[in-house]
């Protein structure tokens, strides 16, 4: 998903524009998530994010820091932000466990 959300809107509140991009966020991952692995074995889902006023300004940061840099965009009385979040399967690390069985 690659997308800009407006946060100064007519019919919403700024605090309420910022939950409900929260809440479109929340939804798109866990649409993702239902998707088949190739394996589910030895793979799970995570997510390339990047946040910024525009998509050329936009820094790569993890799926938990746009919710809490959303949170800054109303103090700091943007208009916009865009948002990029792909969903990309990997590998889950080996525990320490099963290399001391081999």
């Amino acid at each position: 998903m690659k997308k800009v959300f407006q946060i100064q809107q007519d019919r919403l509140k700024p605090d309420r524009a910022v939950d409900a991009i929260k809440n479109e966020l929340r939804k798109y991952a866990k649409r993702e998530k239902k998707k088949d692995l190739p394996n589910k074995k030895t793979m799970y889902w995570d997510f390339d994010c990047k946040f910024g006023k525009t998509a050329e300004l936009a820094t790569a940061c993890t799926f938990e820091e746009v919710s809490t840099k959303l949170n800054s965009v109303v103090e700091d009385e943007w208009k916009e932000c865009y948002i990029e979040v792909m969903a990309k399967a990997v590998d889950k690390p080996i525990k320490e466990e099963d290399e001391e069985k081999e």
